[in-house]
């Protein structure tokens, strides 16, 4: 019963409104004051920052922040795929003939994730990795790979929670929420990064200017507040790291695995 009604809140404050009055109080400079007691509620480690904190003038500049150079090195090797993200791996493993098996319960389509995208056959046995951000990490979304983009889509959709509740009690939040879909060809195939929006996620932007190509580890997108990036894989060109699993920490520029020609 307690599970039914909060899944009734959730559907009733998941409406795109209610995150856009979130994210414009966010923007705002008396947002500023919330910003010690937000980075000290969720453990924030300040001095990570590329800026004092008195020198962010909204909560969202304080969220969306960028680290101090070097923090985040990134793996060297041009044929390892890397995490875009700081996160916790909730689902991982390889794409069965268009589906993605067992994420929290749920089974999803590549049909639906990728909005029914001419691009959905490359990926059918290709790998996901589930990646969620909490509101503790960094937020900013880097490249998985040195490559050139290919294509852009922005999915409208609802904005329900993606932590725990959302994954295992509300119905295929990954497919049904809004997203923003990067493709990018690099050496032996394609990778698809797929920026999941959230509850209280304004928006999900991309750095300014838009790039043509990147080196692994550039600058991608924002989150404006948590949520989850699904990466795959091309079929049968990855293969990855055996010591991750569920409930593994990632940083981004941390290898998960393994790029090499098709299988």
């Amino acid at each position: 019963m307690a599970k039914t009604l909060l899944r009734y809140m959730t559907e009733l404050s998941s409406r795109k409104w209610i995150s856009q009055l979130t994210g414009k109080f966010a923007h705002s400079s008396a947002s500023r004051h919330l910003i010690p007691r937000f980075a000290k509620i969720y453990g924030i480690r300040i001095d990570d920052a590329e800026k004092e904190l008195q020198e962010y003038r909204t909560l969202n500049q304080f969220f969306t922040r960028r680290l101090k150079p070097g923090l985040r090195p990134i793996d060297p090797n041009p044929d390892t795929l890397v995490s875009p993200v700081d996160a916790l791996i909730t689902g991982m493993g390889s794409i069965e003939d268009g589906l993605i098996l067992n994420v929290k319960g749920q089974d999803y389509t590549l049909e639906e994730l990728l909005n029914r995208s001419p691009y959905v056959d490359t990926y059918k046995h290709g790998t996901y990795f589930v990646l969620y951000l909490s509101p503790t990490d960094y937020h900013r979304i880097h490249t998985p790979v040195a490559g050139q983009f290919v294509e852009s889509e922005h999915v409208l959709g609802k904005v329900y929670p993606v932590n725990d509740f959302g994954l295992n009690h509300m119905k295929r939040v990954l497919s049904r929420n809004e997203r923003l879909i990067t493709y990018i060809r690099h050496q032996y195939g394609e990778v698809a990064v797929v920026k999941v929006g959230a509850m209280n996620v304004s928006s999900i932007q991309y750095v300014k200017p838009v790039a043509k190509s990147w080196e692994k580890g550039q600058d991608l997108a924002y989150f404006e507040f948590g949520s989850t990036v699904v990466l795959l894989t091309e079929n049968g060109t990855f293969t990855p790291r055996s010591d991750l699993g569920l409930g593994s920490k990632v940083k981004m520029g941390e290898a998960l695995g393994t790029l090499h020609s098709q299988l």
